[in-house]
């Protein structure tokens, strides 16, 4: 049996190879044995997962056979090709009238036979020449027709017979012509997923010290509280031995969020090793055709893995702290002094409080509190955390509050503001670098509030004491020509309410604009009266 490529399903060589959306290849017979995720018969497209790396992938609708050919897998991505005739000799030649692979003692034999001595035999230089000399690859839907063409608003290798059918009026070019655009956009592509790759390498490679930074730092605690210990006897002994289970317990738990961080960036890490050595292994060994054929999936899972989210930095700290001084209760019934300060501070449970929180007037001091909690929801009880408050105008960008924030060293902040401009606003809080829960959050800035410039009364007639010629801004007026309202009369909103723009509620901002010369006097008169 020959030792070449083999399907990492079956172990057999491949038959009719497909490639996955996260580049891995599988034999056509092996995928359609892949038992679908999901609910039998849905609506959505069937999915199946990757025996390779466990990813799961959607199928197009068209099943299996709709899935892209990997015509660089049965010859190993750059290994040498077989013999086309023998089963045991590597590929040397190709014969350009039959298009047959042939290793040396086929070369000679088939200029030597009498059916095939006028056939052209020409050498192969590399391995990339050998995946170009593959016998042509030919129009599913007119197979007599090779594909030479590529059309451009599908994005796909087309034969002559396509470009006057389906793909009539459809701009298209020859594959040798479109190969550099294309083949570039894949080197961008790969060049960015290298650039992940050596940023992920360097944030696992933190990760590993902060492991141990984490490790070194327990260990340096539970030499302290050792000696702390050492002096209390039984009961200092039995408080030691809680002391170094909670320390454990929260050993433990830093490591446990490290580890699956580590594993999720080394999964990431592996997702784009696979992408970029079959990006590079294709745009080596492939040929023209073959990229272009493949590029689409290629592009759209390089795509997809460089837009990835992941944080650059370790998930926990080695923040473990040993306090000697700190009052632990009661041991065996002595009192018992040294505490784990294993209190953090965790921005998503970190609230935020105040009346006005989503709402402020123009030029007007106001604030709100932010309160912070650890992780399991219990109040800090000390300040000290790096709080950073960001205020910027939603239309403005070069329009920004700057804020005040006062540690009031029991876990709560205050953050006071004038803003200058009125509008939206987008307000980001964060401890450590990350949003507490609420933020970010927008704020409505208000003009300036407007004092009203009237008198809150009945009615026109009893506030200016009969005038004819005073006026209310509720618009009433009365029999006789009497320019104001009265109670009962036509436009009385039937309330007190301001003379100077119809407020009825007293404790309010005046809505009514500047008044002219004329009404300015005549309600000014009824303000003096």
């Amino acid at each position: 049996m020959s030792g070449g490529p083999r399907c990492p399903v079956c172990a057999e060589p491949w038959l009719s190879p497909r490639l996955l959306p996260c580049l891995h290849s599988l034999c056509a017979p092996c995928l359609r044995r892949l038992g679908p995720l999901g609910e039998a018969g849905g609506a959505a497209a069937r999915s199946v997962l990757c025996p390779v790396c466990d990813a799961e992938v959607a199928l197009p609708p068209g099943g299996v056979g709709q899935l892209t050919p990997d015509y660089l897998a049965p010859s190993g991505g750059g290994a040498a090709a077989g013999c086309d005739l023998c089963p045991d000799g590597a590929a040397a030649g190709r014969c350009l009238t039959c298009g047959a692979r042939l290793c040396l003692f086929c070369c000679q034999a088939h200029r030597r036979q009498k059916k095939t001595a006028s056939h052209a035999v020409t050498e192969l230089e590399n391995t990339k020449d050998c995946s170009q000399a593959g016998k042509p690859l030919f129009c599913p839907s007119h197979p007599t027709e090779e594909l030479r063409l590529f059309c451009e608003q599908c994005d796909q290798p087309v034969c002559r017979d396509c470009v006057v059918d389906r793909h009539r009026q459809h701009p298209y070019d020859f594959t040798g012509n479109v190969i550099h655009r294309h083949g570039d956009i894949l080197r961008e592509l790969l060049k960015s997923t290298q650039q992940h790759m050596g940023t992920l390498e360097d944030v696992l490679g933190q990760i590993d010290v902060m492991d141990s930074a984490v490790c070194s730092r327990a260990d340096a605690v539970a030499t302290d509280i050792r000696l702390f210990a050492s002096g209390y006897v039984k009961a200092i002994e039995e408080h030691r031995d809680r002391l170094l289970k909670q320390l454990e317990d929260l050993k433990v738990q830093k490591e446990n969020l490290l580890h699956l961080q580590k594993a999720q960036l080394q999964q990431l890490l592996l997702d784009m090793r696979t992408g970029v050595e079959f990006t590079e292994r294709l745009l080596t060994s492939g040929s023209d055709l073959e990229i272009l054929i493949t590029k689409g999936v290629v592009a759209s899972r390089l795509a997809k893995l460089n837009s990835t989210a992941y944080n650059t930095h370790p998930s926990v700290d080695d923040g473990i702290h040993f306090s000697p001084q700190e009052r632990a209760g009661q041991c065996c019934g002595y009192e018992v002094f040294g505490a784990i300060l294993n209190k953090v501070v965790d921005p998503a449970r970190c609230t935020l409080h105040g009346e006005d929180l989503h709402r402020a007037q123009q030029n007007q001091l106001t604030g709100f509190t932010l309160l912070c909690n650890d992780t399991t929801g219990e109040r800090m009880g000390r300040g000290g955390e790096a709080v950073r408050v960001t205020i910027t105008h939603k239309d403005k960008k070069d329009c920004a509050v700057k804020p005040t924030v006062c540690d009031n060293g029991d876990g709560t902040y205050h953050i006071s503001y004038s803003p200058e401009e009125p509008g939206l606003y987008a307000v980001c809080v964060c401890v450590k670098g990350q949003h507490v829960q609420g933020s970010p959050f927008t704020l409505m800035v208000k003009n300036k509030f407007r004092e009203h410039q009237g008198v809150f009364h009945c009615c026109t007639f009893c506030s200016s004491g009969g005038q004819k010629a005073a006026r209310c801004a509720c618009g009433g007026t009365m029999p006789g020509g009497y320019q104001g309202c009265g109670h009962g009369h036509k436009g009385h909103p039937g309330c007190p309410h301001w003379s100077c723009c119809g407020q009825v509620k007293e404790s309010s901002e005046c809505l009514g604009g500047p008044p002219s010369d004329a009404s300015q006097r005549s309600l000014l008169r009824t303000v003096v009266l």
